[in-house]
This record gives structure tokens, sequence and C-alpha cells, in this order.
């Protein structure tokens, strides 16, 4: 999630604001249903072996924990700028269009922190090897990405 050399956590405009809402909706909402949870499992008597009370504080538990780590992500939260379409060098933040050498499939993907990573959805991340491979490229450059069944080569076609 973090940059591992200062803690920075890269993210979108858009992917601050669904850190910010999660935390919300955590902090309020769901505190308060967790909390009416062990109420309602401390009214059945006996806690000690209450598997309703285990439940509610174990799910206790992992909310507290969400909300230390979006609170952390939010301390070290780097917004990414978006791009104004005339980049010339991929990086974050940047769309790039690229091509495997020997294909005439051309792939797109958008460079994002780690914690907005979605390759699936043509978003990876900068620390990914592709990221990594792609980053400091401009168009005509070629980036090789080590893969478990070896090197593969990409050549940038574009760079928004």
């Amino acid at each position: 999630m973090a940059n591992k050399r200062n803690n920075t956590v890269y993210l979108t405009p858009e992917g601050l604001k669904k850190v910010e809402e999660e935390l919300e909706y955590l902090s309020t909402t769901r505190r308060q249903e967790v909390a009416q949870m062990i109420a309602e499992a401390k009214a059945e008597g006996d806690i000690s072996e209450n598997a309703g009370y285990d439940e509610a504080k174990n799910a206790q538990g992992f909310l507290e924990g969400r909300i230390l780590e979006l609170q952390r992500v939010l301390k070290h939260a780097e917004i990414i700028e978006e791009s104004d379409g005339s980049a010339h060098t991929v990086a974050l933040g940047t769309t790039v269009l690229i091509m495997e050498e020997d294909s005439d499939s051309e792939e797109s993907y958008t460079i994002v922190g780690s914690m907005e990573a979605d390759p699936g959805n043509g978003r990876i991340s900068n620390e990914s090897p592709m990221g990594m491979a792609l980053l400091g490229k401009q168009v005509g450059d070629k980036a090789v990405v080590e893969s478990p069944g070896g090197q593969i080569v990409f050549e940038i076609i574009g760079i928004e």
C-alpha cells in the first residue's frame, strides 16, 4: 500500500474520496452497529461462553484495525495529479498504450499507487514489475518486464 522508502501512499483524487468515505462510514455507522452487536450479546447473559459476544468483539477488532489503517493512509497520502493529456514520459497518473513485442494487440494501463491497483480494469501499481518497467519511458521506448515465464518486451505506443 505504501512506498517502502518513505511511507507515501499515492492516490488519485477518486481514490482519496473512496478512502475518506470508507473511513467516515466505518467511524460512524459501522462502529455503532458493532457496538449494538456487543450490547445485544452482553444482554444474553454469561459472556464467557457466548459465541455472539466473541464474534462481535472480533468484528470490533477488525473494524478498529481498518480504521487505523485508513487514518494512516490519509496521513501519508500524496495525490496523483491528473495528466493534462500532453505527457511525454510515463509517470504516476498517466495512461500508457503498449504493445507486446511480436504481437499486434495493444493494451492500455493507467499507472496508480498500489492501493488503487486493479489490473483487470487497466490500473497497475507503480510498484508492480510492469509499472516499474514502464515508469520513465517515452513513446517508442521498450520496456522489459520480468515474468515467471521469462522476459516480456513491450513497446510504448502512446502516453496520455
